[in-house]
Formats: C-alpha cells, structure tokens, sequence
C-alpha cells in the first residue's frame, strides 16, 4: 500500500512538474513561432503597399482588388521626367506695362518610361502576393480601397489585412486570442496585421521597427 501511494505521488509531481514546464514553455514556443509568420506575412504587406503605391502614382488612385493590382504591375510603366529651371519673358506684363520683365519657371522633360514590374519585383513574384504566406492555410489577405474626404477633397486611400487568428491558425487559442488584444509600443497592436487604412490618409503598417520600416 505504501508503494502504491509513493508511485501515485510520484505520478502526481511529474504531472504538476508538466503543468509548470508548460505554462512557460508554451508562451515561448509561441512566440518563436509567432515572430517567424509575421515577418513573412509583414514582407508580403510590404510588397501589396509598394504596388498600391504605384499604382497610385500612374493612375491617381488605389487598387480595390488584387486582379486589378496584378494586371497593372503587368503593363504599367512610370514616366521618367526631369526637372530644370529656366527664365521666359512674361508675355502678360510686357503687353501691360510695355517693358521686358522676366520670371522663373520649371521645365519638366520626359526622359523615357520603365517598367513597373522591373523597377519593384525583380526579386518576388508580384502575382502570390494576396496569398498569406504561412504553411497549412489556403487564405488571402482582405483588401479595400476607396477615398476619405478631408478639407472638401476627396482623397485616395486603402488598406490590405489579415486576422491574427489565421496567421496563427494551429496555435493555442487561448493565446492566439490574447495575441490578438495586444496593445504595446514593440508588439503589432490589435486582431489584425494591416498596411494602410480605410478611415484616414495613412499607408503605414502596424508593425513595430523590429520587422523593418513600417512606412515608406
């Protein structure tokens, strides 16, 4: 009988010792494998901005959808311009005030074009980019696009985001769910990882510095 109780405690103690090593254990885990999925998320969202961005800056507004994105990387091209100062005589005052008088202006030539998709992808495939990149989910990233009027002007904005929660598909929900409240100065605050916003003039992602630059 005394054996029996000494083994049943023996049973017990490996079970607390368990209980305990995994209580610290499985945060650490966690978050080794929390930091490795966002930064390969957070590089893909990177890419999605740097072809909004563009796509802005040919076309005057944001990309709704990623069919619409991809088909732009795959034709558009940036007009290559230059800048100089010259001096021209000022046609107005002349006919006014009957005297030369002469005003600076800025000349912009057009150099040539380039590319789009070779000017930002040569290095990653531009088309897998609305794929979330983490093994064992099939998931896409969430993205809008639309405008937000500030001062009378209708300005263009947008926003690409992905839950947490998919991220972190097979973790423990318990901390996948406490994850997901973080609000932190050196942590991505709240349910989503996102570049961009869909209520203010804003392409910066939520991320801190430690996985790289946040705005562009």
């Amino acid at each position: 009988m005394k054996l029996v109780i000494q083994l049943l405690l023996w049973i017990v103690i490996f079970f607390l010792g368990y209980l305990v090593f995994n209580s610290v254990y499985g945060p650490v885990q966690f978050n080794e494998v929390k930091e490795k999925r966002y930064a390969k998320v957070i590089e893909r969202l990177k890419d999605i901005r740097a072809a909004q961005l563009a796509h802005q800056e040919v076309t005057g507004t944001f990309a709704k959808d990623f069919n619409g994105l991809v088909q732009f990387i795959d034709t558009a091209e940036y007009v290559l311009t230059q800048r100089r100062d010259s001096t021209v005589l000022d046609e107005e005052y002349k006919k006014t005030y009957g005297v030369d008088q002469y005003k600076d202006i800025i000349i912009i030539d057009t150099l040539g074009y380039a590319s789009v998709k070779d000017s930002l992808f040569k290095r990653s495939n531009y088309r897998e980019m609305m794929n979330v990149p983490v093994d064992g989910i099939d998931a896409k990233f969430e993205m809008d696009a639309g405008t937000v009027l500030k001062n009378d002007n209708k300005i263009p904005v947008f926003e690409a985001k992905v839950d947490k929660a998919v991220i972190l598909h097979d973790q423990d929900k318990d901390l996948v769910m406490q994850e997901k409240q973080v609000v932190s100065v050196d942590q991505v605050n709240g349910a989503f990882i996102k570049v961009g916003s869909m209520e203010e003039v804003n392409t910066n992602g939520n991320w801190p510095q430690v996985y790289g630059a946040n705005d562009q």
